[in-house]
């Protein structure tokens, strides 16, 4: 039912342009890959004080403020090349069953972060409670599948 779209996506002149190029698949995926590294940064620092792991001078609160533009940063950073990245090799992701455990995990860990996530870490004192352990490892597990799927779509598929 979506293979149409999928072929529109990869029929359009933004996905030939990156697919036939040299190098502006490499360099997308290397800021991709950078977007990554960032993101994972400041989820891990936030979720690991939540499970009550370091840093543990600073209140989680703000521990989680201060990692907040970085996030926002790197989120947009990665919808914006990894749109690239799809619209380049979209026929190739309809086919690959990492491709759709990364797509229906990434919006449930996007409104787990912006909406759970932040609302216990933007109460979070010094101590880690049973309620910020759970909130952390949940969002741990979420992220981690999201970026586990996605390096496995270079992989199979």
């Amino acid at each position: 039912m979506l293979l149409p779209v999928f072929e529109w996506c990869d029929a359009t002149a933004l996905g030939a342009a990156v697919r036939n190029s040299l190098w502006l698949f490499p360099v997308i995926e290397s800021v991709h890959l950078l977007g990554l590294s960032v993101l994972g940064g400041a989820l891990l620092v936030v979720d690991l004080r939540l499970l009550g792991v370091g840093l543990k001078k600073q209140t989680i609160a703000e521990l989680a403020g201060q990692m907040r533009p970085w996030l926002l940063g790197a989120v947009s950073v990665m919808g914006v090349t990894g749109f690239l990245l799809f619209l380049s090799e979209s026929i190739k992701c309809y086919y690959n069953d990492a491709f759709w455990l990364k797509i229906e995990t990434l919006p449930v860990a996007l409104l787990f972060s912006f909406t759970v996530r932040a609302r216990v870490a933007g109460a979070g004192g010094l101590d880690a409670s049973l309620r910020t352990r759970i909130v952390g490892a949940i969002s741990i597990a979420l992220w981690f599948t999201v970026a586990a799927a996605g390096r496995w779509i270079g992989f199979s598929g």
